[in-house]
């Protein structure tokens, strides 16, 4: 098939385009700078796996939780290239993605996305199914409802997993927390996941359908005071 996919949930872009058998990736690791970044890699992969936005037969991305500004660009570049050419947008899970790679390793999967003040965006999988659903955990919720697990495989970037390793290992003292010692090229299970989806028949994204934020944002939270 040829597709595009991003992943924008955090500082750190991916984008992908393959046509058939042929593929071409490019990560910029620049921090928060995707705004003028995210146009010209799509334009580049495209030209490199020898595409045009009107071959593609879908594109897909992290639809959340993640970066409200990436988001929202991923989302935006991605409608604009569906409303021109009626190309299907698949949003994935940002940590359904990110868990994905280690599904057929028997072993559960607690994907993070640090939200600051130590807070994660996180989700638990087992074999690639949901257990602790998507959410916005801090680190007492979250070691309650993993306390009954003996080992964990933690999933995400780095610098994420690194604080997740260190504030849930002091609260639970008697799981072994497993960083992966190399973070995936994310589109890669943007692809495989958004194919399945597809297959199944599943809808693609609705002219109403946006990111998913999974916590408030500050506007939001003074409406409501």
């Amino acid at each position: 098939m040829k597709a595009l996919a991003i992943d924008c949930a955090c500082s750190r872009l991916t984008v992908a385009a393959k046509n058939e058998d042929k593929s071409c990736t490019a990560i910029y690791d620049i921090g928060m700078r995707q705004s003028e970044t995210l146009v010209p890699a799509l334009d580049f992969v495209l030209e490199k796996c020898g595409l045009a936005k009107n071959e593609l037969d879908y594109t897909t991305l992290t639809i959340g939780p993640g970066s409200f500004t990436g988001l929202r660009l991923g989302i935006s570049a991605l409608k604009a290239i569906e409303c021109a050419f009626g190309t299907p947008v698949y949003g994935i899970s940002s940590l359904e993605t990110y868990a994905f790679p280690y599904a057929a390793l028997a072993l559960p999967v607690l994907s993070c996305i640090d939200a600051n003040k130590d807070r994660f965006f996180a989700g638990l999988y087992k074999e690639g199914t949901p257990f602790l659903p998507d959410g916005d955990y801090d680190i007492p919720t979250l070691a309650e409802n993993l306390k009954s697990e003996s080992k964990i495989i933690l999933a995400g970037f780095e610098k994420d997993t690194n604080k997740l390793n260190e504030l849930l290992g002091s609260a639970l003292p008697d799981t072994e927390l497993i960083k992966m010692p190399v973070t995936s090229v994310t589109t890669e299970s943007l692809f495989t996941l958004a194919e399945k989806t597809l297959n199944k028949g599943t809808p693609s994204l609705q002219d109403y359908d946006g990111p998913i934020y999974l916590r408030a944002s500050e506007a939001e939270i003074k409406l409501k005071q």
